[in-house]
Protein backbone atom coordinates (compact mmCIF):
# COMPACT_ATOMS: atom_id res chain seq x y z
CA UNK A 1 0.00 0.00 0.00
CA UNK A 2 1.09 3.57 -0.67
CA UNK A 3 2.10 5.44 2.48
CA UNK A 4 -0.02 8.36 3.65
CA UNK A 5 2.92 10.75 3.36
CA UNK A 6 3.47 9.75 -0.27
CA UNK A 7 -0.27 9.89 -1.00
CA UNK A 8 -0.41 13.42 0.39
CA UNK A 9 2.68 14.50 -1.54
CA UNK A 10 1.40 13.15 -4.87
CA UNK A 11 -1.93 14.92 -4.40
CA UNK A 12 -0.10 18.16 -3.66
CA UNK A 13 2.27 17.62 -6.61
CA UNK A 14 -0.65 17.08 -8.96
CA UNK A 15 -2.35 20.27 -7.81
CA UNK A 16 0.83 22.34 -7.98
CA UNK A 17 2.07 21.07 -11.35
CA UNK A 18 -1.34 21.32 -13.00
CA UNK A 19 -1.97 24.84 -11.68
CA UNK A 20 1.40 26.18 -12.81
CA UNK A 21 2.08 24.46 -16.14
CA UNK A 22 1.35 26.47 -19.29
CA UNK A 23 2.93 24.50 -22.17
CA UNK A 24 0.35 22.27 -23.89
CA UNK A 25 2.88 19.43 -24.25
CA UNK A 26 3.55 19.52 -20.52
CA UNK A 27 -0.17 19.44 -19.74
CA UNK A 28 -0.57 16.29 -21.84
CA UNK A 29 2.48 14.67 -20.25
CA UNK A 30 1.27 15.45 -16.72
CA UNK A 31 -2.17 14.09 -17.53
CA UNK A 32 -0.56 10.75 -18.47
CA UNK A 33 1.62 10.84 -15.35
CA UNK A 34 -1.06 11.53 -12.77
CA UNK A 35 -3.57 9.17 -14.39
CA UNK A 36 -0.98 6.38 -14.17
CA UNK A 37 -0.30 7.26 -10.52
CA UNK A 38 -3.91 6.45 -9.63
CA UNK A 39 -2.64 2.86 -9.54
CA UNK A 40 0.04 2.53 -6.83
CA UNK A 41 3.36 0.82 -7.41
CA UNK A 42 5.44 -1.10 -4.88
CA UNK A 43 6.68 0.73 -1.78
CA UNK A 44 10.41 0.16 -1.37
CA UNK A 45 10.60 0.12 2.42
CA UNK A 46 14.20 1.36 2.21
CA UNK A 47 15.55 3.61 4.94
CA UNK A 48 15.96 7.27 4.03
CA UNK A 49 19.48 8.62 3.52
CA UNK A 50 20.81 12.14 3.13
CA UNK A 51 23.90 13.67 1.52
CA UNK A 52 25.85 16.68 2.85
CA UNK A 53 24.14 18.96 0.31
CA UNK A 54 20.86 18.31 2.14
CA UNK A 55 22.08 20.84 4.71
CA UNK A 56 20.67 23.39 2.24
CA UNK A 57 17.15 21.93 2.46
CA UNK A 58 16.06 24.20 5.30
CA UNK A 59 16.81 27.32 3.25
CA UNK A 60 15.44 25.87 0.01
CA UNK A 61 12.13 24.84 1.60
CA UNK A 62 11.54 27.97 3.72
CA UNK A 63 7.93 28.87 2.91
CA UNK A 64 7.46 31.90 5.15
CA UNK A 65 7.39 34.23 2.13
CA UNK A 66 5.57 31.81 -0.19
CA UNK A 67 2.03 33.07 -0.80
CA UNK A 68 0.83 30.47 -3.30
CA UNK A 69 -1.30 27.87 -1.50
CA UNK A 70 -0.50 25.00 -3.89
CA UNK A 71 3.25 25.56 -3.58
CA UNK A 72 3.08 25.82 0.20
CA UNK A 73 1.19 22.54 0.33
CA UNK A 74 3.73 20.91 -2.00
CA UNK A 75 6.61 21.92 0.27
CA UNK A 76 4.76 20.88 3.44
CA UNK A 77 3.98 17.41 2.10
CA UNK A 78 7.49 17.04 0.70
CA UNK A 79 9.03 17.80 4.09
CA UNK A 80 6.82 15.15 5.69
CA UNK A 81 7.96 12.61 3.08
CA UNK A 82 11.63 13.64 2.86
CA UNK A 83 12.94 11.52 5.78
CA UNK A 84 11.95 8.41 3.77
CA UNK A 85 13.84 9.44 0.64
CA UNK A 86 17.23 8.15 -0.44
CA UNK A 87 19.28 11.06 -1.72
CA UNK A 88 22.09 10.30 -4.14
CA UNK A 89 24.51 11.81 -6.64
CA UNK A 90 23.68 12.17 -10.31
CA UNK A 91 24.38 9.03 -12.30
CA UNK A 92 25.79 9.30 -15.81
CA UNK A 93 27.52 12.07 -17.75
CA UNK A 94 28.83 15.14 -15.89
CA UNK A 95 29.70 17.16 -19.02
CA UNK A 96 30.13 20.88 -18.21
CA UNK A 97 29.49 20.35 -14.49
CA UNK A 98 30.73 23.28 -12.46
CA UNK A 99 33.60 23.11 -9.96
CA UNK A 100 32.55 21.42 -6.76
CA UNK A 101 29.53 19.75 -8.34
CA UNK A 102 30.22 16.34 -6.80
CA UNK A 103 29.85 17.55 -3.24
CA UNK A 104 27.24 20.22 -4.00
CA UNK A 105 24.17 18.44 -5.34
CA UNK A 106 21.68 15.77 -4.35
CA UNK A 107 18.84 14.07 -6.19
CA UNK A 108 16.05 11.90 -4.83
CA UNK A 109 13.69 9.69 -6.80
CA UNK A 110 10.25 9.83 -5.17
CA UNK A 111 8.40 7.51 -7.53
CA UNK A 112 10.24 5.63 -10.23
CA UNK A 113 13.28 3.33 -10.46
CA UNK A 114 14.87 3.20 -7.02
CA UNK A 115 12.27 5.55 -5.57
CA UNK A 116 10.17 5.38 -2.44
CA UNK A 117 7.56 3.85 -4.77
CA UNK A 118 9.16 1.57 -7.34
CA UNK A 119 7.76 1.80 -10.86
CA UNK A 120 9.02 2.28 -14.40
CA UNK A 121 6.24 4.24 -16.13
CA UNK A 122 6.45 7.45 -14.10
CA UNK A 123 9.45 9.18 -12.52
CA UNK A 124 8.91 12.00 -10.06
CA UNK A 125 11.83 13.34 -8.11
CA UNK A 126 13.61 16.35 -6.73
CA UNK A 127 16.98 18.02 -7.27
CA UNK A 128 18.79 20.20 -4.76
CA UNK A 129 21.83 22.19 -5.87
CA UNK A 130 24.04 24.21 -3.53
CA UNK A 131 24.59 27.91 -4.31
CA UNK A 132 26.64 28.91 -7.38
CA UNK A 133 26.87 25.43 -8.88
CA UNK A 134 26.30 24.44 -12.52
CA UNK A 135 24.48 21.15 -13.03
CA UNK A 136 25.88 19.16 -15.98
CA UNK A 137 24.41 19.06 -19.47
CA UNK A 138 22.31 15.94 -19.85
CA UNK A 139 19.61 14.30 -21.93
CA UNK A 140 17.15 11.44 -21.48
CA UNK A 141 14.53 9.84 -23.71
CA UNK A 142 11.44 10.55 -21.56
CA UNK A 143 9.86 13.99 -21.75
CA UNK A 144 10.11 15.99 -18.54
CA UNK A 145 8.38 18.85 -16.76
CA UNK A 146 10.17 20.87 -14.09
CA UNK A 147 8.40 22.77 -11.30
CA UNK A 148 10.88 25.22 -9.81
CA UNK A 149 10.66 26.21 -6.13
CA UNK A 150 13.62 28.60 -5.89
CA UNK A 151 15.69 31.10 -7.84
CA UNK A 152 17.89 29.49 -10.48
CA UNK A 153 18.53 29.33 -14.21
CA UNK A 154 17.77 26.63 -16.77
CA UNK A 155 19.09 25.93 -20.26
CA UNK A 156 17.57 23.97 -23.15
CA UNK A 157 19.38 23.03 -26.34
CA UNK A 158 21.09 26.04 -27.91
CA UNK A 159 18.82 28.56 -26.16
CA UNK A 160 20.00 31.12 -23.63
CA UNK A 161 19.73 30.53 -19.90
CA UNK A 162 16.35 31.52 -18.43
CA UNK A 163 15.09 31.94 -14.87
CA UNK A 164 11.56 30.52 -14.48
CA UNK A 165 11.21 31.94 -10.95
CA UNK A 166 9.50 30.39 -7.95
CA UNK A 167 6.51 28.45 -9.24
CA UNK A 168 7.83 28.54 -12.79
CA UNK A 169 7.77 25.47 -15.03
CA UNK A 170 9.82 24.18 -17.92
CA UNK A 171 9.01 21.41 -20.41
CA UNK A 172 11.86 19.31 -21.84
CA UNK A 173 10.92 17.43 -25.01
CA UNK A 174 12.34 13.90 -25.36
CA UNK A 175 16.11 13.92 -25.87
CA UNK A 176 16.73 17.67 -25.55
CA UNK A 177 19.99 18.79 -23.96
CA UNK A 178 19.35 20.71 -20.74
CA UNK A 179 21.04 21.90 -17.55
CA UNK A 180 20.47 24.12 -14.51
CA UNK A 181 22.49 26.68 -12.59
CA UNK A 182 22.03 27.90 -9.04
CA UNK A 183 22.72 31.48 -7.97
CA UNK A 184 23.46 32.79 -4.52
CA UNK A 185 20.70 30.63 -3.03
CA UNK A 186 20.26 26.86 -3.28
CA UNK A 187 18.20 25.62 -6.21
CA UNK A 188 15.26 23.27 -5.56
CA UNK A 189 13.23 21.78 -8.41
CA UNK A 190 10.78 18.92 -8.75
CA UNK A 191 10.65 16.95 -11.98
CA UNK A 192 8.08 14.64 -13.53
CA UNK A 193 8.89 12.32 -16.44
CA UNK A 194 6.47 10.26 -18.52
CA UNK A 195 8.60 7.16 -19.10
CA UNK A 196 5.92 4.66 -20.14
CA UNK A 197 6.86 4.78 -23.87
CA UNK A 198 10.47 3.94 -22.95
CA UNK A 199 9.93 1.08 -20.51
CA UNK A 200 12.29 -1.82 -21.10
Amino acid sequence: MRSQTLTDFLAAARAAFMSKVVAPEAKVSLSHIFTALESPGIMSGATGARLPTCAHLAEATDIKNLQDVSLRRLIETFLALEPDLQWGLRKGDWTNAGPGFAESHANAMIVGPGGAERRSDVWIGVSLVAPNIRYPDHTHPPEETYLVLSPGQFMQGADNWVEPGVGGTLYNPPGILHAMLSGDAPLLAFWALWAEPYKA
